[in-house]
């Protein structure tokens, strides 16, 4: 039987630190194939990418979650015995418990919350000399998605706890100082959340019914148990962090405003349809995360490659977003490529690919588009400001990927 064609080094995890997103395409284009073979942290490992391979990763029968990401991930940015680390039955009812807060009355909730702090935030910028979206954009972002999630913060903690779910998401693919920053954050914001829970149980906080606290504290695992006080805590911030997340794709939204103009003018102009199609233009052309991780579970045969019980396997995001069989010219933005386009689950992989409720894809996927597009009507209609000389080289090499300013704005004014 064939193999895939093999990277030539005897080890290529210092390549993917160093060349961050484009580890895989450079790769892919070298040996002209979908796949190839390398190893990291002398794991043997496959790298697939493009819609057929997303249609095969997602395949329950072929793949597992359980030992596909490496402790120093779980450690730092996933946190030990979440969502993501299970299979089965055991995934499917835990899944649930997210989706069952991603109903559209409660995303309504959510961005309603959001706006509010926009509308706040921007009576703010009103009187800073410079405003660092990334960082602005995170705590308002936490301040509401705390609020929707039932757990209590205090303005005095906003700072910190954003700065925590930042470093976390900051972590999984850097080595030294940013890697124990999210070591040191998950740990601080599990004790923080932990005890939340445990008041919640002990019935010392009163968690709003239908909240994620709410949910998360009160569920029960198929043989009747509630979760532990560390699962439980990793499981509410899984609901925390990729809200606060979203600040990356809002920073590459007004990225993408500034150097598109003449798609702030149909947003401004109320073009139908613009909004969406921006919002997903963005999602599929910058970069977020770069891959995702499984595990063979069954041996199988694909494309005439083995594919041996154990073996470690990447899905490359990214390129499969930047694919030129799915995407015309995709180096381009051009959100109009999404006009008359049906997405499939397999194609537009940003935060993962799959069904939401049976799958590994983000829970939370559908949450993003709407505040991101919530994000873009304030910015477009309800504030005026300027970008003034700055660093907005976005490096590939770094993962997750930002502006190097994180995006500064200045002589913000609120519409009248």
């Amino acid at each position: 039987m064939a193999r895939p064609p093999r990277d030539g080094s005897l080890d290529s995890t210092l390549a993917l630190f160093l060349e961050g997103y484009n580890f895989g395409q450079k790769r892919f284009r070298r040996y002209q194939s979908d796949i190839f073979e390398t190893r990291l942290m002398l794991r043997k490992t496959v790298c697939m990418m493009g819609e057929e391979a997303a249609r095969i990763f997602y395949d329950e029968g072929r793949f597992q979650r359980r030992g596909a990401l490496p402790r120093r991930g779980l450690k730092s940015f996933l946190g030990e015995g979440g969502v993501q680390t299970l299979d089965g039955d055991a995934h499917r009812r835990r899944k649930a418990m997210f989706m069952s807060l991603m109903t559209p009355a409660s995303i309504e909730r959510l961005t309603d919350l959001t706006a509010r702090e926009w509308r706040a935030c921007g009576a703010r910028w009103e009187g800073m000399d410079r405003v660092v979206l990334f960082h602005e954009v995170g705590e308002l972002l936490c301040r509401a998605a705390c609020e929707w999630a039932g757990v209590p913060l205090r303005e005095s903690e906003v700072k910190k706890r954003t700065r925590d779910f930042e470093a976390m998401i900051d972590s999984p693919a850097a080595a030294g100082p940013r890697h124990w920053q999210g070591r040191l954050a998950r740990g601080r914001a599990e004790k923080w959340i932990g005890d939340i829970v445990e008041d919640v149980r002990a019935r010392k906080l009163e968690a709003t019914e239908g909240s994620a606290l709410h949910a998360v504290a009160r569920h029960r695992e198929a043989g009747g148990e509630s979760l532990d006080r560390k699962v439980a805590a990793v499981e509410v911030i899984n609901v925390l962090r990729p809200t606060v997340a979203v600040a990356r794709f809002v920073t590459f939204a007004a990225l993408a405003l500034y150097e598109h103009p003449e798609c702030r003018q149909k947003l401004q102009a109320g073009e139908v349809g613009h909004g969406e199609m921006f919002v997903q233009e963005v999602r599929r052309f910058y970069p977020f995360f770069p891959l995702v991780a499984a595990v063979v579970e069954n041996e199988f045969e694909w494309r005439g490659y083995r594919f041996p019980k154990g073996r470690w396997v990447l899905l490359d995001l990214y390129a499969t977003d930047h694919d030129g069989r799915l995407w015309e010219r995709p180096a381009e933005f051009r959100p109009e490529r999404f006009r008359a386009r049906e997405i499939s689950p397999f194609d537009l992989i940003p935060q993962g690919g799959g069904d939401h409720h049976r799958h590994h894809r983000c829970a939370g996927e559908w949450v993003t588009v709407e505040l991101m597009k919530a994000a873009l009507k304030y910015l477009t209609r309800s504030v005026t400001y300027d970008v003034p000389a700055q660093d907005l080289r976005v490096s590939l090499s770094r993962v997750p990927a930002i502006p190097g300013s994180r995006f500064v704005i200045s002589n913000v004014r609120r519409a009248r």
